[in-house]
């Protein structure tokens, strides 16, 4: 699945006003996908203080989190490191594979987890920038989880 030129630069344009605010808007991502699908906290046995109070936290509270949005930031830059790729399918998937390949063997994150991070993503999007930039966005979402699919 390939974008159009216009679909990469509609994208690149959300991406951009999203990035703007890196560390606060992953954190949120991060936090909903704790509150919201509660196995995944398990995938952070490290993060001392997200374990100790996953279970009653509100996820404002998780977003607040030092290890919640350094991790945030960290799947943001991520995120941005693919963005520029979205019309290169073939320098995305190299983009792609180093992180699929760690998530799939070193850390066993079950694949079905992205698509949580990815629909919250697009969540935080259409609350800040619309519906349009949402549907926009979601092309590249669908076309990222493809390419880690592929890789895993």
């Amino acid at each position: 699945m390939a974008l159009s030129a216009e679909d990469t630069q509609t994208a690149g344009a959300v991406w951009e006003k999203i990035y703007a605010d890196v560390e606060d808007n992953g954190a949120v991502v991060l936090s909903r996908m704790f509150k919201e699908h509660h196995h995944t906290v398990s995938y952070f046995k490290n993060f001392t203080q997200l374990q100790s109070v996953a279970e009653t936290a509100s996820a404002e509270e998780i977003a607040a989190l030092a290890e919640v949005r350094a991790h945030g930031k960290k799947v943001f830059l991520a995120l941005n490191d693919m963005v520029p790729h979205l019309n290169n399918v073939d320098a995305l998937k190299e983009t792609i594979a180093p992180l699929a390949k760690k998530h799939a063997t070193e850390l066993k994150i079950d694949v079905k987890d992205f698509e949580i991070i990815f629909d919250n993503l697009l969540a935080l999007i259409g609350e800040k920038q619309g519906a349009d930039a949402k549907t926009a966005f979601k092309k590249v979402t669908d076309l990222i989880y493809e390419e880690i699919k592929a890789a895993y």
